[in-house]
């Protein structure tokens, strides 16, 4: 039986197999469990010494405590089910149960900035009461507020430099844009420490950057002018249809640049540097390496 081992759930997404090359990179004490809907997604994990097990939020309760079993800390990498309201929160209380049935002592998990009662993200209520479903437990916590990633950027940027239109609506919001890589050095390094006790933490990049800005880096660093558009949010939302994505999925990306207008992920702290003794990357020099992603 594995004992005092850290455990990843969602660990054969993005940013859970970032987590798991920066937990093998630091070749942290102890064993390494990750768990997955899928294990043979990550056959290769397995191969460099990582325990791999099966685990399904919607499963048998008993099942996921004993998927859970022998990890005193655990990274809870909130999950993509979004296509019925109430579904990722419910996965999310049935995982935070577990994690207390299997004596898990400390939980980190990736929430998002801001998430108050009145936030305009449409996902924010699923991560404030997950939050609020660690709070009421019996466990310590770190909570990661994780702020958008610059990363989702990078798909749009072909068009962006074709039309010479940043689109959006952000108006003249700043949003302190974040690397998923440094959230992912941040979570392994939070799941990793000594820390006891419950806290909650905002990963934020270095500066809150407006798309104004990133127009103009985009334009310094591509040699062709981009020019930032900002359209209303429900001009902005069947833009994103009229593209292909799913209304739901649209109606989300509109919410998040709703709360951009609001002021509400202007939010910039040391966090990143005070988890992994690293300065987070800034967005220019993120758009910077993304060159070869321009033509």
């Amino acid at each position: 039986m594995t004992t005092s081992a850290l455990l990843v759930t969602g660990a054969s997404g993005q940013l859970g197999r970032q987590v798991l090359d920066d937990l093998l990179a630091r070749k942290v004490q102890g064993s390494i469990i990750a768990t997955t809907r899928n294990p043979e997604s990550l056959a290769a994990y397995a191969a460099k010494g990582i325990e791999v097990r099966q685990a399904d939020f919607e499963g048998d309760p008993g099942a996921l405590a004993k998927a859970f079993s022998g990890a005193s800390r655990a990274l809870l990498i909130s999950t993509d089910a979004l296509d019925k309201p109430g579904r990722r929160l419910a996965q999310h209380r049935a995982a935070i149960k577990a994690f207390e049935a299997a004596g898990v002592k400390h939980v980190v998990y990736t929430s998002l900035t801001n998430p108050y009662a009145e936030s305009p993200i449409l996902i924010a209520p699923d991560h404030r009461e997950s939050e609020a479903a660690l709070a009421a437990s019996r466990l310590e916590f770190t909570v990661l507020r994780n702020n958008l990633y610059i990363d989702l950027l990078v798909g749009s940027l072909p068009h962006v430099l074709a039309s010479g239109k940043l689109v959006d609506a952000r108006g003249t919001g700043a949003t302190g844009f974040v690397t998923r890589q440094d959230c992912a050095l941040a979570a392994a390094a939070a799941l990793s420490s000594p820390y006891s006790g419950r806290r909650t933490l905002e990963i934020t990049g270095p500066a809150a950057v407006t798309s104004a800005q990133v127009a103009t880096w985009l334009t310094e660093l591509s040699g062709k002018p981009v020019q930032h558009v900002s359209v209303s949010p429900e001009a902005f939302t069947a833009g994103l249809i009229e593209h292909g994505l799913p209304a739901p999925l649209a109606a989300v990306i509109a919410s998040f640049d709703v709360a951009v207008t609001k002021g509400d992920l202007a939010v910039v702290t040391s966090a990143v540097k005070e988890l992994t003794g690293r300065e987070p990357q800034t967005v220019r020099d993120f758009l910077a390496a993304q060159r070869a992603t321009f033509n």
